[in-house]
């Protein structure tokens, strides 16, 4: 494999046993933990003053902080998106500053493009033909896009309530999309199934292959240094699989290691009411989430009735003292609404629980009226624009 310098392979959370990323491409082969790049963080000759001087083109300017090289890298210039300040919503949440930071922008609109960027980049070192994942839908979208650039198979299984601009884009990359009936759940079944028969398929799941989160990370760094190095008060994400807050958290962590930061951001995790494991966990100071019997929510990204890797969320959250918000469907759509009113950026269904779960925390008084609150917008509006449409219909607008 080609790799960076400082990269020194992977190490298994659980068991914490380490292995050469040329070798091993999944799960910990002893326990089946989960694998995570690991560096030598002393071998990293990183400043301030070194990235200053760097084009803000794509993730890939952080590449001594990524396993593979940007010369080797399967990408189509992801990441280096906007941070966007909103002072409207600032006031309205009685804070000093908000900002958004707009990963709508992503090639394929969403933030997904930043962990499939790592993920097939890794498929095609390791030689794969073929690629497979289960998806809500805009990681599909993406592992479809990138594979196709990398001139790999995709395979992508997606509940049938998925948007339809996802479905249809996973098609328009090449991807095969299968489409099963039922929730998330139902489609990791058909995907389990799928790849007890085909072998050669190189999984690209969130936490089974150790680099999707790894490309989620670099969202942190941008927001760090956009804001001049100075860490916000509060960053609130979207979560599902959680894959943003895991990767933020390490993003932190390794800032902090190279003298870059002084402390940690905290992390908050919005979901929606009607599936809330990480809420639920939180609130009741479990180590670990119990699964949602029955999820019910518009939110169809982040409806994770039993994220796998629930465990280093809450340990994200609880390192980092953040918390977790849910609010109710209703809000979550009047929020895109009125982000899109007062901003003019636009938000999906999904990530607009970020910014209802703002609201929510500023009500509750977590924020003092000086401090800074970055919402993460994980997806473009124009993905699910219907969605929001029908809420405005429906209040007669």
């Amino acid at each position: 494999m080609e790799t960076t310098d400082a990269f020194a392979g992977l190490e298994c959370v659980d068991c914490g046993g380490t292995y050469d990323a040329a070798n091993v491409s999944h799960r910990c082969p002893d326990c089946d933990g989960f694998l995570d790049p690991s560096y030598d963080y002393d071998a990293i000759d990183l400043d301030r003053e070194t990235l200053a001087e760097r084009p803000f083109d794509s993730q890939w300017r952080y590449e001594e902080l990524l396993p593979f090289p940007r010369e080797s890298a399967v990408t189509t210039d992801e990441g280096a998106t906007a941070l966007v300040d909103c002072p409207d919503l600032a006031d309205e949440l009685g804070v000093g500053r908000v900002l958004i930071k707009d990963e709508g922008r992503n090639p394929t609109g969403s933030t997904t493009d930043r962990g499939q960027s790592l993920t097939v980049t890794a498929a095609a070192q390791h030689d794969a033909e073929a690629v497979a994942l289960t998806s809500t839908g805009n990681d599909g979208q993406a592992a479809a896009a990138y594979a196709g650039r990398a001139g790999l198979e995709s395979h992508v299984y997606v509940p049938s309530r998925s948007s339809f601009s996802n479905k249809a884009m996973i098609n328009v990359h090449g991807g095969d999309m299968n489409v099963v009936g039922g929730r998330f759940d139902d489609a990791v079944g058909a995907y389990e199934e799928a790849m007890g028969e085909h072998d050669d398929w190189y999984s690209l799941q969130p936490f089974e292959t150790p680099y999707r989160h790894e490309g989620a990370k670099t969202t942190l760094y941008e927001i760090v240094e956009r804001l001049d190095w100075n860490v916000p008060d509060a960053i609130v994400y979207p979560t599902g699989l959680g894959a943003g807050i895991v990767g933020a958290h390490k993003a932190a962590t390794e800032l902090l290691e190279l003298g870059l930061i002084d402390e940690l951001p905290p992390l908050y995790a919005a979901q929606a009411d009607g599936c809330a494991p990480i809420v639920d966990a939180i609130e009741n100071d479990r180590e670990e989430s119990a699964p949602v019997e029955t999820p019910d929510t518009i939110c169809g990204e982040i409806e994770i009735a039993d994220p796998a890797a629930g465990p280093l969320v809450l340990e994200a959250i609880r390192e980092t003292g953040g918390g977790a918000v849910a609010t109710e469907d209703p809000d979550v759509l009047e929020a895109g609404v009125q982000v899109a009113q007062h901003t003019g950026l636009e938000m999906a269904p999904s990530p607009a629980a970020a910014a209802s779960g703002a609201w929510e925390l500023a009500e509750r008084g977590t924020f003092d009226d000086d401090e800074t609150i970055v919402i993460v917008n994980t997806a473009a509006g124009n993905k699910e624009g219907d969605v929001l449409r029908s809420h405005l219909m429906s209040q007669g607008i």
